[in-house]
C-alpha cells in the first residue's frame, strides 16, 4: 500500500481528506497567531535597532542574533520541555505560536531596520512633496519582504512535529502510521506537500509581482521629479 501509484492509498487518502484539510487549517492557524506575534516584537525592535540610541540598537541586535542563529526547531524543543519540567501547563498550540512569533520576529526586526536605513532622508523629502506619508513610503520597501517572510512562517509551522503539535506535518505522520490508515506514505505525503505549495507559491508570486509594480512605480516618480526639477 506504500507505492505512490497504489490505488488502494490514494483511496484511502481521499476517504480521509478532511483530515489533510484540518491539519493545514491548523496550520494557517498557527501561522496566523505567529505572525501576529512576530510583526509586534519585530516593528518595537526594529525602530530599536534604527534608534539614536545604542543600549536600544545592542539589545535589539542580540536578539536577532539569538534567534537568528540557533535552530527554530531547538527553540520550540527548548520553550516546551523547559516550561513543562518548570511546572508552567501551557499548550502545545500556545507553545508554537510563541515559538514562531518570537524566531520570526527577528527576521521581520531585520526588514524594519533595513527599510527605515534604506530610505535616505532625501528621498522622504521628495516623497513627502508628492502627498506620500511615512507608512505610504516605508510600505514599498517593507511590505513585499514581509510577504516573503510569511511563507517562511507557514513553512515553518512544520516544526512543531517535534513537539506533538496538530499542524499539517503531523497529521500527515498520524495518518501514515495509523492503525486504519497506515502505509500510504507517498500519497499522504503528496498531498500533504501539495497543499503547502498551495498555500505559500501564490503569496511568493504575489511577494515579486508586488514588488516589481512597487518599483516601477517608484522609477516613474523619481523621473518625474526630476523632470519638475530640471524644468523649475
Amino acid at each position: 500500500m506504500n507505492t505512490i501509484f497504489s490505488e488502494k492509498a490514494w483511496a484511502t487518502v481521499w476517504q480521509y481528506r478532511a483530515t489533510f484539510l484540518n491539519g493545514l487549517l491548523n496550520t494557517l492557524e498557527s501561522a496566523v497567531v505567529g505572525l501576529a506575534i512576530a510583526m509586534i516584537i519585530g516593528f518595537a525592535l526594529g525602530l530599536m535597532a534604527a534608534s539614536g540610541k545604542r543600549a536600544l540598537r545592542v539589545i535589539a541586535r542580540i536578539y536577532v542574533e539569538f534567534f537568528q542563529n540557533t535552530p527554530l526547531i531547538l527553540q520550540v524543543c527548548f520553550l516546551y520541555y523547559a516550561l513543562a519540567y518548570s511546572g508552567v501547563k501551557i499548550s502545545v498550540v500556545v507553545v508554537g505560536f510563541v515559538a514562531l512569533g518570537f524566531y520570526h520576529g527577528a527576521y521581520v526586526a531585520e526588514v524594519v531596520r533595513a527599510g527605515i536605513q534604506a530610505v535616505p532622508y532625501g528621498q522622504f523629502d521628495a516623497a513627502w512633496s508628492q502627498g506620500f506619508g511615512y507608512i505610504d513610503t516605508m510600505k514599498t520597501i517593507i511590505l513585499p519582504p514581509m510577504v516573503n517572510q510569511v511563507v517562511a512562517l507557514i513553512k515553518n509551522t512544520s516544526c512543531l512535529f517535534i513537539i506533538g503539535g496538530a499542524d499539517l506535518i503531523a497529521t500527515t505522520y498520524n495518518f501514515v502510521t495509523g492503525e486504519s490508515t497506515g502505509g500510504a506514505y507517498g500519497p499522504a505525503y503528496l498531498v500533504g506537500g501539495l497543499l503547502f505549495f498551495a498555500i505559500c507559491y501564490p503569496l511568493s508570486l504575489m511577494a515579486a509581482r508586488w514588488e516589481g509594480r512597487l518599483k516601477a512605480r517608484d522609477r516613474a516618480s523619481v523621473e518625474e521629479i526630476e523632470k519638475k526639477e530640471a524644468t523649475a
